[in-house]
């Protein structure tokens, strides 16, 4: 059994490859089942959520389970509020195979999955990027977006001003042309494609300031008690997710379903429709809306790709 580390994941993994792999495996190289989503009481903290994510092959080559622990307050012990391990196990075996960074894994395979619906939803002259959010996600949606399109500008808002500026500063040192932006109104109306991931609890982006044309990603919003995006941004958007499961779990577009904002016909596709041949953008002035909330298929085709790039030894 190997044990491969969070820098041998970034050695292994580019996102052009990741984003070919996460096509693949939608395409149904893939099954996974319902994840197993627990929420943990925490005397005198926020909830925490526990997730074991499984999935398997088709060919039988492979099982992997990610099991993560979302820890929404982990920041104020300079901890990540998503810590996790993957296990990948043989499909034709059962033994261990690898342990992974799974804390690692998983910004590599979110990230990875909004490049995928960028593939097919941004418009092909997007230019400016605005990210919502400067976590742990921020670089990795920033790389992610810029594998699929030109991008020459990128922008960072965050509550924390801060944040911003010193994401934008690593971005910098990673060749992009970044900068902090304190307007996010402004920002917003002003960007191409708008990706967002945040622990908002209420709307940070209003429908009454996109444009036509607009790409916007959603990554954040996790739970019920989360949401980036407002019931306008929903009408306006054509709507796509990442498997069916957004449209009960997480913020934004299952929270729009439950209140009848929206209705399951406003919802056109997911990523494995996309990448079968299903429509993506079909007008330059659409706005389209991509909701995430995570896949077990995407961890396991992330993890297949690592082991197999760093080899077994």
């Amino acid at each position: 059994m190997r044990s491969i580390s969070a820098a041998e994941i970034d050695a292994a993994l580019t996102f052009p490859s990741l984003i070919d792999a996460l096509a693949e495996a939608f395409r149904g190289r893939f099954l996974a089942p319902t994840r197993h989503h627990h929420v943990i009481d925490r005397p005198g903290g926020a909830h925490a959520t526990h997730l074991l994510m499984p999935a398997w092959t088709t060919t039988g080559d492979y099982i992997g389970v990610k099991i993560v622990n979302v820890f929404p307050e982990n920041g104020k012990l300079g901890l990540p509020a998503v810590l996790g391990t993957y296990v990948l196990q043989s499909g034709k075996t059962g033994e261990t195979l690898a342990v992974l960074d799974g804390s690692r894994l998983t910004p590599w395979r979110t990230a990875a999955a909004s490049g995928l619906a960028t593939r097919y939803l941004a418009q092909v002259d997007s230019r400016k990027l605005l990210i919502v959010g400067a976590g742990a996600l921020a670089p990795f949606l920033t790389r992610a977006h810029a594998s699929q399109r030109q991008i020459e500008t990128v922008e960072i808002w965050n509550h924390r001003p801060d944040g911003a500026r010193k994401t934008a500063e690593a971005l910098r040192a990673q060749g992009f042309r970044a900068q902090a932006v304190d307007d996010l109104r402004s920002a917003v109306e002003q960007a191409d494609i708008i990706s967002c991931a945040t622990l908002a609890q209420t709307p940070l982006i209003s429908g009454a300031w996109l444009r036509p044309g607009q790409h916007l990603d959603l990554v954040g919003a996790f739970n019920m008690n989360m949401r980036e995006a407002d019931d306008l941004a929903l009408k306006r958007a054509r709507i796509f997710v990442d498997t069916p499961a957004a449209l009960s779990e997480g913020g934004d577009v299952a929270q729009g379903l439950r209140s009848g904002a929206i209705q399951n016909s406003d919802v056109v596709s997911d990523l494995a429709a996309l990448v079968s041949g299903a429509p993506g953008r079909g007008a330059a002035e659409e706005i389209t809306l991509f909701k995430s909330v995570g896949a077990a298929i995407e961890d396991l085709a992330a993890a297949i790709l690592v082991y197999e790039t760093a080899g077994s030894g």
